[in-house]
């Protein structure tokens, strides 16, 4: 999947959904997108290839099959580097800026201190994206023209599951580098999964996912180094009904990382993750008694 430069875009997302739903399965790919507005490529002093570092390259087809499993799937169309929905709405770095950031917005948390706000500063190895200051505004653009569009969509779909089914999951879909950094050669688990130590998804549906995955093969550890971000821990509330997961998969296992290609083995894990998903789906659909009012 090459990348695309665009000159604005017909819409910032995609929701694909099934003629009717398995189950209360939600998937979500914030990292996905590729599409690149040509405004932000003139504004970066970094290539295409590696703005696209950031990226989480064919995480949205490697679910691709959710939809036949009778699962919803939204993904992002721009990408990571642009925008990142996975933080809260304003975390930001006022370094970034030309002019004043709105008093509300989280100027100290360790994300933007690392360079990866809602609009980070950084790519890759710690590379500046960035070759002068943004206009205030057009940061707090792109956050009313994306990212909250995004999470309204989003919250739409889980909401729209728990209405039907009582409960709603919400499966979150990242990768991860083969290793931790340019000086690590020491592989990865296959799949990391994050439910942030247990408080943003009842053990049994994570339980149901590592299961299918070990069945089928794969090495799969749980919040370490990846307990989940932003979505899991916003979305998830297991006392509400409201459970969230985040899965990181090893690109290792599907890409060449290098050359932003799919490899051999991609069909085969594609089809792997839509066996794990139809096993959530079904159990998901009775595995666990929703919440009730207490005055029933």
């Amino acid at each position: 999947m090459s990348a695309r430069v665009v000159q604005e875009f017909a819409s910032p997302f995609e929701v694909k959904e099934p003629q009717a739903l398995s189950g209360p399965v939600v998937c979500n790919s914030p990292h996905s997108g590729n599409s690149y507005p040509a405004t932000f490529l003139a504004q970066s002093k970094l290539d295409l290839s590696t703005l696209r570092k950031s990226e989480d390259t064919f995480v949205d087809e490697l679910f691709g099959d959710a939809v036949a499993c009778g699962v919803p799937l939204m993904r992002a169309h721009f990408p990571r580097a642009f925008l990142d929905v996975n933080r809260e709405p304003y975390e930001l770095d006022p370094r970034m800026f030309e002019g004043r950031l709105p008093a509300f917005a989280n100027t100290r948390s360790l994300r933007v201190a690392g360079g990866l706000g809602t609009i980070a500063r950084v790519v890759g190895d710690a590379r500046e994206i960035y070759e002068r200051r943004m206009p205030v505004e057009e940061g707090l653009s792109r956050i009313e023209h994306f990212y909250k569009p995004y999470h309204r969509a989003l919250r739409e779909l889980i909401v729209n599951a728990q209405r039907k089914f009582g409960i709603a999951v919400l499966v979150d879909c990242h990768s991860m580098p083969s290793n931790a950094n340019g000086r690590d050669e020491r592989p990865r688990a296959d799949i990391v999964l994050g439910d942030r130590y247990g408080t943003s998804c009842a053990p049994l549906f994570t339980d149901v996912i590592e299961a299918a995955l070990r069945e089928l093969g794969y090495a799969v550890l749980r919040n370490k180094p990846y307990a989940g971000g932003f979505i899991t821990e916003h979305y998830g509330d297991p006392a509400s009904g409201l459970h969230a997961v985040q899965i990181e998969v090893n690109r290792a296992l599907y890409m060449d990382e290098r050359e932003y290609r799919k490899t051999e083995r991609f069909e085969a894990l594609r089809g792997d993750l839509g066996i794990m998903l139809a096993r959530l789906a079904d159990v998901s659909a009775s595995g666990i008694e929703p919440i009730r009012d207490a005055a029933e």
